[in-house]
């Protein structure tokens, strides 16, 4: 798929993260799953192109602060359920996990450390996998597409879409290039501008080399999580089914639901 990103003017990293190749010679199915960064800054016209998707939910894996400090405008006639567990998934005041971590001591070895720290824990945060739950149970219950997103729309985000993409048998390459099509999606430049320029935020006193390593994504970044799962549960479905409550029965609903 190679027109999986489409272009909005104030929604960055917006893709179909559907269409990769399954086990068996299946393919997930395009037009179903869509991910994104946040939506403050949406144009009318980009509220348009939301519209015509045709969501049936919105998965926000923000927190409460994070909501407050960056409203979501809706199209008009805006029907979706917008789904997500009260609290913070990520810390408070607003920020977002990469956030947290901006100090303008960093290096970009110290930075890049501190994101491999995040990673490592990430799967295990109480409010994000409450709203992975519900992430799931829509996937299951609701007809239409979904669209699944946090502030940046790459680590939260990065990590829950890999993890539909491990349980439908997605291959472990495919896994990595999607989460990594963060690094080239739109226009990366206005991208990082908005993370990094918005008031508020932490990275004005950064080194530019440090700062990247939290904006951008890294296949250390996502390995981290994938490999902390393996060690305490041993594979992703057996963690899906701790964690999240997705039993092999679930798990093969997912795949007839969502297998072209």
């Amino acid at each position: 798929m190679d027109n999986r990103v489409l272009e909005f003017q104030g929604i960055h990293n917006f893709r179909d993260y559907g269409g990769y190749a399954m086990r068996d010679g299946a393919r997930v199915k395009s037009g179903l799953l869509y991910r994104s960064a946040q939506h403050l800054d949406a144009t009318p016209d980009d509220l348009g192109r939301l519209s015509a998707l045709k969501l049936s939910s919105v998965i926000d894996l923000r927190g409460d602060s994070e909501r407050a400090l960056y409203p979501c405008p809706r199209p008009a006639g805006f029907s979706a359920k917008v789904l997500f567990v009260p609290g913070e998934t990520a810390g408070s005041h607003g920020l977002a996990p990469h956030e947290q971590l901006a100090h303008p001591d960093h290096t970009a070895e110290s930075a890049r450390d501190a994101m491999v720290r995040l990673y490592e824990a990430m799967p295990w945060r109480p409010v994000l996998v409450g709203t992975t739950k519900l992430y799931f149970g829509a996937l299951l219950e609701e007809d239409g597409p979904s669209l699944l997103h946090c502030v940046a729309g790459k680590d939260r985000t990065g990590l829950v879409a890999a993890l539909l993409h491990a349980l439908l048998s997605v291959h472990e390459d495919d896994i990595m290039a999607d989460y990594l099509l963060t690094n080239s999606a739109g226009n990366q430049e206005r991208r990082i501008a908005a993370i990094r320029d918005r008031p508020g935020t932490p990275y004005a006193e950064m080194e530019e080399t440090a700062l990247l390593q939290l904006l951008m994504v890294d296949p250390e970044y996502l390995s981290k999580s994938l490999t902390a799962i393996d060690e305490r549960h041993g594979s992703v479905a057996a963690y899906a089914e701790a964690v999240l409550g997705l039993d092999s029965s679930a798990v093969e609903r997912l795949t007839q639901r969502f297998a072209a």
